[in-house]
């Protein structure tokens, strides 16, 4: 069974909310923030046993690659990690993931997910992939993998259940609608609902159902999938068409307008670690609840995240909800609660800092 599952990670974020330790070149999933692997290594581990390493790929962009590959070199060949011309969302994206997978095998069902989410309970997160791969092969649906909210979170899109479907292994739910990132009173009101789940954008399906799906809502990337598709080889034009193809998210293009969609609730936990707040979560902290990954005195501050270059002790002065992250060329100095704008501070940088 394991020779006809596939695995696409997909490697081509910015990374840009956790400058200046990311850039363009090296973003959040080349990081190592957790361990001692990278974000994207610690996500090839995790499909271990899952999925056959030779049926992996990593797409990525032309700025990360030489970086992804010479990170990856003891765990895939170089082919099985791709460049996308150009950035054209996550729809495009999958789609030349379907030509290479069709390419070498049409009955073939895929796993697709993010190179740069934190989930440490690995084991329950392999029986949870295999569950929806299984059920992917069985039912025919698209399948997509929802994670219990914890709080009322506006910043993540939403997954609205429907019944239960208890023929299948696992807790898995029709879905009755997709809710993109909500206001803070609307996620509250889906919190207390109960039956939103967060989208922690992880997708299993059939090669079959995949292209039947888009050839029924985006036709532009099916007809690409078939110009794309050769047996045991990606046409070389690929290249070439892939800049012209709708820049959209496959939850608009395809999951929230597909009739035959289910969700599998997570048994494991889950973050996206989106930027500087959350590692919040995962740095040690001193007793008015500063957050540091260096040497750090504080007086009269609290609730400040800090992280410097090595050798670099901190101090603190009468300052709250900071963000402050030093590198070897770089200062970063924000108020937490503008976090989400550190992207506009990129986009006004000098490109060799960007």
């Amino acid at each position: 069974m394991l020779r006809s599952q596939f695995a696409i990670i997909l490697a081509g974020g910015s990374g840009e909310r956790f400058w200046p330790l990311s850039r363009r070149a090296a973003p959040k999933q080349l990081l190592r923030l957790f361990s001692s692997r990278t974000m994207i290594e610690e996500t090839l581990e995790r499909i271990r046993g899952v999925v056959p390493v030779e049926n992996v790929l990593v797409l990525t962009n032309d700025d990360q690659i030489a970086a992804v590959r010479n990170i990856l070199a003891d765990y895939l060949p170089a082919e099985n990690i791709l460049a996308e011309p150009a950035k054209r969302d996550t729809a495009p994206a999958i789609a030349i993931a379907v030509a290479w997978v069709a390419s070498q095998q049409r009955d073939a069902s895929m796993l697709v997910l993010p190179a740069d989410h934190l989930i440490r309970n690995v084991e329950a997160f392999r029986v949870d992939a295999q569950r929806a791969l299984d059920a992917a092969k069985k039912s025919r649906a698209l399948v997509t993998i929802g994670v219990f909210p914890t709080w009322a979170c506006p910043s993540f899109g939403y997954i609205e259940q429907g019944e239960e479907v208890r023929e299948l292994d696992g807790k898995f739910f029709r879905v009755r609608r997709f809710r993109e990132k909500p206001s803070a009173e609307l996620a509250e009101s889906f919190l207390k609902a109960g039956n939103f789940r967060w989208n922690a954008g992880i997708f299993a399906w059939s090669v079959t159902s995949i292209l039947s799906a888009m050839a029924a809502h985006t036709p532009e990337l099916a007809r690409f999938i078939e110009r794309s598709t050769r047996e045991g080889t990606l046409a070389p034009s690929w290249r070439e068409e892939f800049p012209i193809l709708p820049k959209i998210s496959v939850d608009y293009a395809i999951m929230e307008k597909a009739e035959h969609v289910l969700e599998l609730d997570a048994s494991f936990d889950w973050d996206d670690v989106g930027g500087w707040p959350a590692m919040e979560r995962y740095l040690p902290k001193d007793k008015l609840e500063n957050a540091a990954e260096c040497g750090l005195t504080a007086i009269d501050s609290s609730h400040n995240i800090v992280r410097a270059a090595p050798g670099t002790h901190v101090a603190l002065l009468g300052v709250r909800d900071l963000i402050v992250i030093q590198t070897e060329d770089a200062l970063l100095v924000a108020d937490k609660s503008q976090a989400e704008r550190i992207k506009q501070i990129v986009a006004a940088l000098p490109a060799e800092l960007q």
